[in-house]
């Protein structure tokens, strides 16, 4: 899988995705910049997608990346996955905004999508 690595070491990079993820979960959107909105997005996915399925291993996988913030997990699993059990991929979408002031890196807005 081809991914990007965002100007940082793998810990940060991970934790940084994990943190944004948790924060489109728990918000439903968040406003950061193109580049990492295209990473988090499939990651949004995935979280949705193990919700879904429901199995008590989705439920440890979805644990161990969001780190275990069991609040997201609850969220995911109660909220989410019954909103998108119709629904097959495209949990979120990207919205872009104006450039940021100090270094003209391209801001959007991630959210989930409304049915």
């Amino acid at each position: 899988m081809a991914y990007r690595k965002l100007g940082v070491d793998n810990k940060h990079r991970r934790s940084m995705l994990a943190n944004i993820t948790k924060d489109v979960i728990m918000s439903g959107k968040v406003q950061t910049t193109e580049t990492r909105a295209k990473e988090v997005r499939k990651f949004v996915d995935k979280m949705i997608t193990y919700g879904k399925d429901g199995s008590l291993v989705s439920r440890r996988k979805a644990l161990a990346f969001l780190q275990n913030d069991e609040a997201a997990v609850k969220k995911v699993f109660d909220e989410l996955a019954p909103k998108y059990a119709t629904r097959n991929g495209g949990y979120t979408r990207i919205i872009k905004l104006s450039e940021r002031r100090g270094d003209d890196a391209l801001m959007v807005v991630l959210e989930l999508v409304q049915e």
